[in-house]
């Protein structure tokens, strides 16, 4: 199982979401995805509130996780 899979947004303590924010260089879709699931909303809640696609939204999750590894070690 890949990091990708285990990491859960809304886990993340405010400062390290705040830092996420200001390093991940996110799209205005990939903050708005993020900071849906820091609110620990679901991928189909999202997709509806995005007005995209489940899978659009699944494609959006990957690139936000894999923003969040790359920054994880400079934490």
């Amino acid at each position: 199982m890949s990091l990708r899979s285990n990491i859960q947004i809304y886990d993340f303590t405010v400062p390290e979401l705040n830092k996420f924010r200001e390093l991940c260089n996110f799209s205005d879709d990939e903050m708005e995805y993020f900071n849906l699931r820091a609110k620990h909303k679901s991928n189909t809640f999202i997709a509806m509130e995005m007005s995209v696609s489940e899978p659009q939204v699944s494609k959006i999750a990957t690139r936000v996780k894999d923003k969040i590894i790359r920054i994880i070690p400079l934490l």
